[in-house]
Formats: C-alpha cells, sequence, structure tokens
C-alpha cells in the first residue's frame, strides 16, 4: 500500500508539473492574442482613417469636377400657373375649376401613362451651362418629335435653339459625368455604358425605342450611383435624371465619396 501510494503521488506531481506548463502556454498564448489584439485594433484604426483620408481626396475631386467641367444647377422657369392667368381673366371662375387646372398642370402625359410631378414647368436642370437643361420631370417627348420630323424634312436643320438638341447633348454629358464618377468613386455600374453608348446620344438619331433604353440604362446608374452614396432616397425620383446627379455631387451629401 505505501508503495502505491508513493507511485499514486509521483503520478500527482507529474500532472501538476504538466498542468503548470500548460498554464504557462496558455498564459503565453493569451498575452500573444492581446498583442495582436491591439495590432489589429491599431491596424483596424489605421485603415479606418486612410478611408476617411481617400473619401475626402474623392470628394474633393468630384466637387472640383463637378464645379468646373460638369456644373449642374437648377433653373428656374418663368412660367406662370394657368389657374392663376384663368382666375385674373374670368374672376367669375369657381374654386374647384382652379384647382382642376393647378392639379393639371402638376400631371404629365409621360410613356403612354398619366404621372404627377409637382415640379412641372417650374424648373429645369442644366449641366456645363444654363442653356443645355433636361426636363425636370424626364418628358423627352420633344426628341422624338424632332427626329420624326427629321425623317419628313428634307435639308439641314437650322434651328440651334431646337429642344431636342438641349436635351442630347445634355443626357451625352450626364453620360460621360456618370462614367468619371464610376472611376472616381470605384464603383461598377450595373449598366455598362462605353464611349460608343456615350456618343450615341450626339451622334445619329435615335429611335425612340433605342433613345428610351439608353436613358432608362443612364438612369439606372445614376440611381445606383447614389444609393452606394447613401443619398436620401426620398429626395430620389426614377425619371429624374440630373435632379439625381445633382443630389449625387451636392457638397450637402454627407457620405459622398464612401
Amino acid at each position: 500500500d505505501t508503495e502505491g501510494l508513493l507511485r499514486i503521488k509521483e503520478e500527482i506531481q507529474k500532472h501538476y508539473r504538466r498542468a503548470q506548463r500548460h498554464q504557462e502556454k496558455k498564459e503565453k498564448i493569451q498575452r500573444h492574442n492581446r498583442k495582436l489584439g491591439d495590432l489589429v485594433e491599431k491596424k483596424t484604426y489605421d485603415l479606418k482613417t486612410q478611408y476617411e483620408h481617400l473619401a475626402n481626396l474623392r470628394r474633393m475631386h468630384i466637387l472640383e469636377l463637378t464645379s468646373v467641367i460638369f456644373p449642374i444647377e437648377e433653373v428656374k422657369t418663368s412660367m406662370r400657373d394657368p389657374a392663376d392667368v384663368s382666375s385674373e381673366s374670368d374672376n367669375a371662375m369657381t374654386s374647384s375649376t382652379v384647382s382642376k387646372l393647378a392639379e393639371a398642370r402638376r400631371t404629365t402625359y409621360l410613356s403612354g401613362r398619366w404621372v404627377c410631378d409637382d415640379h412641372n414647368g417650374d424648373t429645369s436642370i442644366s449641366i456645363t451651362g444654363p442653356w443645355i437643361i433636361l426636363p425636370n420631370n424626364g418628358d423627352y417627348s420633344a426628341y422624338y418629335n424632332w427626329v420624326e420630323e427629321k425623317k419628313t424634312t428634307q435639308g439641314p436643320d437650322m434651328e440651334h435653339n431646337n429642344p431636342a438638341h438641349t436635351i442630347s447633348a445634355a443626357l451625352c454629358y450626364a453620360t460621360q459625368l456618370v462614367n468619371t464618377l464610376s472611376l472616381i468613386l470605384d464603383v461598377n455600374l450595373p449598366k455598362k455604358l462605353c464611349n460608343r453608348q456615350v456618343n450615341e446620344f450626339c451622334g445619329e438619331n435615335l429611335s425612340r425605342h433605342r433613345f428610351t433604353r439608353a436613358v432608362k440604362k443612364l438612369n439606372a446608374n445614376i440611381l445606383h450611383l447614389c444609393f452606394s452614396q447613401h443619398v436620401n432616397l426620398d429626395l430620389l425620383h426614377p425619371l429624374h435624371t440630373l435632379r439625381n446627379l445633382m443630389y449625387l455631387v451636392s457638397p450637402d451629401t454627407e457620405n459622398l465619396g464612401r
């Protein structure tokens, strides 16, 4: 029994020494993990700082781009509400008629359906200059009408102020700006817009189908950029091409460059 007891004590001492070694190894691993944790925390902070610095650089480049080369502004038009004009000409007009006229003014027939647009007729959005504008409500029917007239009219087009020219030019500039913004922000666009499609707006007269398809692709890319920069969704509208761009590159966009 005494010899058995001695053997058990020796085994206990052996296990105790092994437990001490394991404890030392555990403490060493814990110190190593704490060291790695501190290093990861420092690297994370440095990475966050670099992201913020990169975002500031992107923001600076974008604001410079949109202030020097592609300025986007809201252009007020001097149109009066037909309800006001009619009420002045006919004092006996009822309030219901005035309200119906005002409602009609805020309604646009677009692509085969009536859409409500509170900005209809009040403003337009310009790019690169006040003379290159797009309708605020996304109604590009002036371009379709112009293309149809060109098919039946012979000879050169001498109307330099034709709204179809400004529409195609504005869309061409908007496409160039979107492509540049995607490079600066390092955001892949869902709809590919190559140089051929950029020149498509200003090159040849597009059919209604091709024109509508190109505009839809441009609007989808603009919305994708707005989503990536966390633009307030309440400000966006799927048909407002330049207005969405204006909100995207606005200095008030807090997350621009993220």
